[in-house]
This record gives structure tokens, sequence and C-alpha cells, in this order.
């Protein structure tokens, strides 16, 4: 029998092969993967990549498969776009109360629905793209009606102030009469139309990770992923947070203003009015691909100040942080921030169906919108459906899915943190928060064994480890993208004691070998 051509990403197929990670998982259930030995048999391994973040209640959740399977049965209809979606109103509904709770507020959301994080990221940069065009169509507007005002007014006696129109019309115009009115009217328009073409500019902390589309992998930090890309869509600037004044010099750095004319007591005035050129400022409360990093109060608190003074939205991105892996429904309401707009998936497909949504905060919100963005399957019955099936398994028994997050968090904590006080040689430093913890190593790249060293100079340190304790451990654990040499931890909430233990011992054993610098063995052993 000749062997198929890998087609399907075949160069990322290899690599995986190449390092013990290439297993086809047949079945799954909880936090276990099950793949087929050699001999035909099921193999458990304990799955603490968890989807990344989308199985907060275990893979195949049964009531969620139960439930799942009783729609497929009475045949829901997926597709049936451009009709009524009462379910799609009844989870917004549903998450706009939890909204309210962890908040305190009483304004709502409205809500769009989305396939992918990524995708409901360019939900919400669309959305802040089009109200910034709209509102920058209402300022031209009004500037347009005042310098008409303005005209009249000259016509009519009043004088043209020389301060600022002087430098606008040139040194050897002599503003004053009515005269000159046409000529600033038509260098006001000439320099208003070089300014309103400014491209609009997004911020961001440094170490972001919001998809990797068009428009949300410019606002990822990693230049890997960015840089082939950069001419297709709008620019960001990133910006160090744990600098207390780098958001305020970007901001000053990026402001932008048009000009406009004012009548008061007979006289016609130059003003500058704020160009609305800085779209949004996006974040993810915690940072996943940045090595699981939770953003400061105090960082989160001086983000929301500067943007409240140029009328900047925030996006705060809950793709991975959202849906009680922190133990609250949204990782943010631990920092007080509310944003303007929040984006939610992976789990909120209760780790059956691919859903996501926007939710955009009432007074910002477009109606516009709804008629210049669709998607096919966004909103269908099925995922929609299990979508609120999955907040309401959250929000059951008075929350106790958050309380478990905490408690199993805790626990995964706990073991981690020893790690780090015995092995401090080893590993550097262990933090998150809830079911998202980052347990970082230190530098390799310059390692006695050859394969480490390279492997950690490639930026492929923590697939080494992983592949490691694939093979020797049946533990299923990746590094993040961005930072690698950090392994990423994302169960779901029934993560028990035994399971915690059984990483602990993977772990203690990987460290050891480690210790060693036995290249050979990280790279080859198998159990």
């Amino acid at each position: 029998m000749v062997e198929k051509l890998e087609l399907a990403e075949p160069h990322l197929a290899g690599w995986l092969s190449s390092l013990g990670l290439g297993v086809e998982y047949i079945r799954s259930q909880g936090n276990t993967l099950f793949y087929r030995d050699d001999q035909g048999t099921d193999v458990p391994v304990l799955d603490l990549v968890g989807g990344y973040g989308s199985a907060i209640l275990g893979h195949n959740n049964p009531e969620i498969v139960a439930y799942a399977t009783s729609l497929l049965d009475q045949g829901t209809p997926i597709h049936a776009q451009f009709s009524r979606h009462p379910y799609a109103n009844d989870l917004a509904w549903k998450i706009n109360g939890i909204l309210q709770r962890e908040f305190g507020t009483d304004e709502h959301y409205s809500a769009v629905f989305a396939n992918s994080g990524a995708e409901a990221v360019e939900v919400a940069v669309k959305h802040a793209e089009l109200d910034r065009v709209m509102k920058l169509a209402e300022l031209t507007a009004e500037i347009e009606a005042h310098l008409d005002e303005a005209r009249e007014a000259v016509r009519s006696g009043a004088r043209i102030a020389t301060d600022g129109a002087a430098d606008l019309l040139g040194p050897d115009a002599a503003p004053g009469d009515a005269g000159d009115i046409d000529g600033l009217l038509d260098a006001v328009r000439a320099a208003n139309s070089k300014r309103v073409s400014a491209r609009p500019v997004f911020l961001a902390p440094e170490g972001s990770f919001h998809g990797k589309l068009v428009g949300s992998v410019q606002l990822t930090h990693n230049v890997g992923y960015r840089t082939p890309f950069t001419a297709l869509a709008a620019q960001c600037r990133f910006v160090p947070l744990d600098q207390p004044d780098a958001l305020e010099k970007t901001v000053a750095e990026e402001r932008r203003t048009v000009l406009d004319l004012t009548v008061e007591d007979g006289v016609v005035r130059l003003t500058e009015r704020e160009l609305p050129v800085i779209c949004a400022f996006i974040l993810e409360p915690i940072q996943g691909e940045a090595g699981i990093r939770v953003l400061d109060r105090a960082a989160v608190h001086r983000v929301q100040e500067v943007c409240a003074t140029i009328d900047c939205p925030i996006i705060v991105d809950e793709v991975q942080s959202g849906m009680g892996r922190s133990g609250a429904f949204f990782a943010s309401s631990h920092l007080g921030l509310q944003g303007d707009y929040y984006t939610l998936a992976k789990s909120l497909g209760g780790g059956i169906a691919k859903a996501a949504l926007t939710l955009i905060r009432g007074s910002r919100y477009r109606t516009d919108f709804e008629l210049v963005h669709s998607s096919t399957y966004a909103k269908d019955s099925f995922s929609t459906l299990i979508a609120g099936r999955t907040v309401d398994l959250l929000e059951a028994d008075d929350g106790r899915a958050y309380r478990l997050a905490t408690e199993r968090g805790d626990q995964l904590l706990a073991m981690l943190g020893r790690l780090r006080e015995e092995f401090g040689d080893i590993v550097k430093d262990v933090r998150g928060k809830g079911l998202m913890i980052g347990l970082e190593f230190h530098d390799q790249s310059e390692s006695g064994s050859q394969i480490i060293r390279d492997q950690a100079q490639a930026g492929l340190l923590g697939y080494l480890f992983a592949g490691y304790l694939l093979r020797v451990h049946a533990i299923r654990i990746f590094p993040t993208a961005s930072a690698t040499n950090t392994l990423r931890f994302e169960p779901s909430v029934y993560l028990t004691d035994d399971e915690i233990a059984l990483a602990d011992k993977g772990l203690r054993d990987l460290i050891a070998v480690l210790r060693k610098q036995d290249g050979e063995t990280l790279l080859h052993a198998r159990a």
C-alpha cells in the first residue's frame, strides 16, 4: 500500500512528528485524550492544554453532548440566515446579566455573533472603525457648517482674528477684511483634507495576541506573525504598560487635529479640534501567548484614564481568559476593567461547537454595523443554543464552576509553586489566575547539550519539553507561542487531585532530566 503524501499542512505535520507530538487522538473525555498504540490499545493522555482554553467544562461534557445530540435529533435549522433568532437574544441577555453583576453596571451591551475568537476581534475592530468613520463624518459636517457661518459673519461685518489665520494663509496675506474669508475657507478645507485622510491607529500592550486574521494579526505583538502582512491592515502601537508614562507619550505622538472656525463677539477665530484617529485600545486581562501574564490593576487603571481623555474605546479580549477560567466569568472584572467591547469564544461553545460573540456597549453601538457585517455560520441555532447551555452550566449552583476554577487553580498553582521553590535553578517563575497558569523555565540557550541549546536558540524549547512529557508520561501540555520557555496549563474545572499529582510527577522527571542537560533523553526517550 502506497503511503499518502501529506497535503494537510505538511511542514507542521513533519515538525510535530520529529518531536514526538504527531499523535492522532481518537477519543476524549474530561481532561483526557486517547490515542491508539501499535498494539491497538487505547492510551489515555492527561490533557492540560484544554483546547487552549476551549474546554472549561472538559472534553465531551456529557450534559452538553446530550443536549447537542437532542438538537440534531430535532433537526435544528443550522442554515436559516436572515430570520428571527430568539435564542441568540436569550444568550445576549444571559451574558448581559452576568456582565452587569460582575461590573456593577446597568448598561446593556448589544451582541454580534461570530465563529472564532479572531473573528470576534475583527468584529470589534470593524465596529470601532465604523464608529470612528461616522464620528469623523459628523465632525466634518459640523466644521463645514461652521465655515458657512464664518463666511456669513464676515460678510455681515465680523473681523478675522490674525492669530493662527496668518500662519495658515502665508506670510504675504493680510487677513482682516471680508475679502480674505474665501481664501481662509479654502486654506482650512485644504489643510483638513490632508488631515482627515490619516489612517487609523490601534493601541495594545506589548505581548498582546488577538488572532492571525488580516486585521487581528496587526494587533498581535509577535513580529513573526505580524510583519509579513503589515501592508494589509491598520497599524498598531504596542505600549509597555510597566512604564507609567509610556501610554501618555504614545497617545501624544499619535494625536491629530483638524481646523475649525468659530464666531464669537464679532470675531472669527481659527481653532483646532480633536481628530478621531486612535481607533481603539485592545488588551487581554490575562495575556495568554505572552506567557500567561495577568495585567497589573494600576496599569489597567491608567489605560482607562488615558483612553477617557480622548474618547478612545477599550476592547477587552476575553477569548481565552473569559467563560469562568479566572474564577469569574470575565477575568477583567478582577481588574475593575469595564470595556466598551468584549470578545468571547473558545469555551463559549462548550468544547463542542464553534461559537463566538462580540459585546458592544449600548452607548457606542452603531446599528448601521448590522448592514455592513455578516457571517454565514454565526448565530446559527446549533452553536448558539449550545453556548446558552454552556453559560447555564457555568452559572448553575450559584456559580459552582467559578468556585471550582479558583479552587482547582489554587491547587495547581501550589504544586507548581513548590517546583519553583525546590528547583529555582531550572524553574524561573510560576504565575496566573484560576485555571490559566504559566510555568516558566530559565533560558537554556547556553546549555552544554547541543540538542537543548539548539532548541532553545530556535525558540522551540517548550515544544521539546512537550514531546518528552507526552512520550514518557502521557501528559499533553504546550508552551505559549510567543514565550516558548513557558508551559501553559488550561485544564477544565474538573481537574482532580490525582491528575495534579500525575502532572507533578511528570514535571519533576522533566526537571531532573533538564538538570542533567540530557538532550538525547528529552528528544528520544519513550515510556
